[in-house]
């Protein structure tokens, strides 16, 4: 069709005089919410308008509103019914005994959980009963044990052989119930029953934690054990004990003994009157009387000799006549009376087992005068004898 041919006549170009926005634009303020513009489109081949739901859905508005992706479902389609429960089911197999009646189990898995719980078991009154008992006659045996006969403990200095000559004043008498606690003598180590075979011997040697029996030398299979009840205290008893072939430790007499005045300690030093702590070998013997048939070297010396009164009036003569060196800050190989301390000094020395005079020493160990020659006699090198020394909770440790 040619422009000579067309119906309606149109008015000459116009250019643009500026930016025509195709959608009107509104204005807001602050705090105004955003509105969306109305848009436009064909519907059925007619214009017509859409308009925007508040769920963010667009809809004609001569059309119901259908969410984008939604079908309707149809009629012929029903939800299946939830099946019907499960009869209770019974376990005649494996009765339940309940203590109280049980309310009726709904479904399976109730009946099984059911099944599974145990009843509670009642708590008798014979059982408390029975246990008030026991701890009644426990306490009866604790308080049945009382102190020994043992003498009341009362001092004395060694003299010029172990640490030099000293005559020290008497302190003051203690409280009756200090030298009540004095007197106990500390009780000799039992054995453990559950450890000990028909030929008496046992394991381990029993009050020696893991520290003290780990410094005992494997080739060592004589042991003197001598344990003081506590660590202030000057009473002790000695045991030996000698390991078997098999590695187990049978027990010797136990003899009743003093160490130093102060107790025990473990940073021993001239002068403090306790007995270091520790394990000590066995090399020496000597004394003022003969030979009684030590098996060790032995020096007989009349240098073996101490005379006066101890710390209480108790008397030293004698104290000497058998002694066994005790390998602390001194050379072993040598005798008793060797005056070398490789320490020094200060760290003091000439610590021995000795003949007991009834009363502490400044940091010996004594036993009677029969225990020790029974000793000397005992003690033999190819067993490589050792003494370990303490109170029982250090030994314990």
């Amino acid at each position: 069709m040619s422009g000579s041919d067309r119906a309606t006549a149109y008015p000459p170009h116009q250019p643009m005089q500026g930016p025509v926005d195709l959608m009107p634009q509104q204005q807001y303020e602050s705090g105004q919410a955003y509105q969306q513009p109305v848009q436009q489109g064909y519907y059925q081949g007619e214009y017509q308008p859409y308009a925007q739901t508040p769920d963010g859905y667009f809809e004609t508005y001569d059309q119901p509103f259908q969410p984008y992706g939604a079908e309707p479902v149809p009629e012929s389609v029903y939800y299946e019914a939830e099946p019907a429960p499960e009869p209770p089911v019974s376990f005649e197999s494996e009765p339940v005994v309940l203590a109280a009646p049980a309310a009726p189990v709904v479904g399976a898995r109730t009946a099984a959980r059911g099944r599974r719980r145990k009843a509670k078991q009642k708590r008798h009154g014979k059982a408390v009963m029975a246990g008030t008992a026991l701890l009644v006659a426990a306490t009866a045996g604790w308080y049945a044990v009382g102190q020994d006969d043992a003498k009341p403990g009362i001092a004395a200095a060694d003299g010029p052989g172990p640490e030099g000559v000293s005559k020290p004043d008497g302190p003051a008498p203690a409280p009756a119930a200090a030298k009540a606690a004095s007197d106990r003598q500390a009780a000799a180590p039992a054995a453990d029953r559950s450890q000990t075979r028909a030929d008496g011997s046992v394991a381990a040697i029993p009050g020696l934690g893991a520290a003290f029996t780990a410094k005992i030398p494997a080739a060592t299979t004589q042991v003197v054990v001598a344990s003081g009840q506590d660590k202030n205290t000057d009473k002790n008893t000695v045991t030996l004990w000698t390991r078997t072939p098999e590695g187990r430790w049978l027990a010797g007499e136990t003899w009743q003994g003093h160490n130093g005045k102060n107790g025990w300690t473990t940073d021993h030093n001239e002068g403090d009157l306790r007995s270091p702590i520790g394990v000590f070998s066995l090399t020496d013997a000597g004394g003022r009387k003969a030979d009684p048939g030590s098996k060790l070297p032995y020096d007989k010396d009349p240098s073996f000799v101490v005379s006066g009164t101890g710390f209480f009036g108790d008397q030293l003569a004698g104290s000497f006549d058998y002694v066994v060196a005790i390998d602390y800050n001194r050379v072993p190989g040598n005798s008793p009376l060797d005056p070398r301390r490789p320490m020094g000094s200060k760290k003091g020395g000439g610590i021995w087992l000795h003949v007991d005079h009834d009363g502490p020493t400044h940091g010996c160990v004594s036993i009677p005068e029969d225990k020790m020659a029974q000793l000397i006699r005992t003690l033999d090198p190819a067993a490589h004898p050792v003494i370990v020394m303490g109170d029982a909770t250090a030994l314990a440790a």
